[in-house]
């Protein structure tokens, strides 16, 4: 259904090539954590892959067609996009916000018909934002207006769904439910969802599949594979933090214990 076809994502000038060329693709119904340090090119990838910038080389493709040569509005009702970036909203409701997810598919007075309506009362309750609505979108906590951004993302209605931090804002049981929330809405409607994440123990337990930004590389499998091959180690020890491959989680190193004694 996504296919990277030699994708080389970064920026002219300076800094240059952020991720190199990678090819690969990706089935209906996958739900992909994307991970990796601070100021790997996590984002970089993730908006190049949506089309919010241009590639180095290489394409994008989302069920054959170039995400290049999409229109706005083509693009805009097969890819939703949720980033960290506080959206300004002066005046509008919740509610508003998550009902512009169908705009890309109503006239140009914007009127939402009966079935937009169901798709907007789905999304919402499926985000738990339902108590949300009526209340002022500038007025929500960060993690009330990261719940009504993926309830916007949901009534979008699209194949690719692409959401940067997603989590950020959120508590444990929060994390938890909303990254539950879309492996089943992946699997469910045959959708693509990739989310980048810091939440290393959540991602290896719930993705159906990693990629991991590193040193200008992805690196991509099961939680399995990359587990049993070292590279979690590689990527994310150093001297205060390890991985127990054993235990699935990190742990403080021994040197650090004895610094924290």
């Amino acid at each position: 259904m996504l296919k990277l076809e030699s994708l080389e994502s970064g920026y002219t000038g300076s800094t240059g090539v952020v991720v190199e060329p990678v090819s690969l693709g990706l089935n209906a119904g996958s739900f992909v954590c994307i991970i990796g340090r601070n100021g790997a090119g996590k984002s970089t990838l993730m908006r190049t892959i949506a089309g919010l910038q241009p590639a180095i080389s290489g394409d994008s493709l989302l069920e054959g067609c170039p995400v290049s040569a999409m229109t706005a509005q083509e693009r805009a009702q097969a890819i939703s996009v949720v980033t960290t970036d506080r959206v300004s909203s002066p005046g509008l409701l919740a509610r508003d916000v998550i009902e512009l997810g169908r705009q890309p598919y109503t006239n140009w007075h914007g009127q939402l018909s009966s079935g937009d309506r169901d798709i907007v009362l789905e999304a919402t309750r499926h985000a738990g934002a339902e108590q949300l609505t009526a209340m002022p979108f500038s007025s929500l906590s960060d993690g009330e207006r990261q719940r009504v951004m993926i309830a916007r993302a949901l009534a979008q209605s699209s194949k690719l769904m692409v959401l940067d931090e997603l989590t950020a804002f959120l508590d444990l049981p929060g994390r938890v439910e909303i990254m539950a929330l879309l492996r089943r809405h992946a699997r469910n409607t045959g959708k693509v969802v990739l989310m980048s994440s810091h939440d290393l123990e959540l991602s290896l337990e719930l993705a159906g599949q990693l990629w991991i930004v590193h040193e200008g590389q992805l690196l991509y499998g099961t939680s399995e594979a990359l587990i049993s091959n070292g590279v979690i180690e590689r990527v994310f020890d150093n001297d205060d933090v390890s991985f127990d491959s054993s235990q699935r989680r990190f742990k403080l190193t021994s040197t650090s214990h004895a610094a924290l004694a």
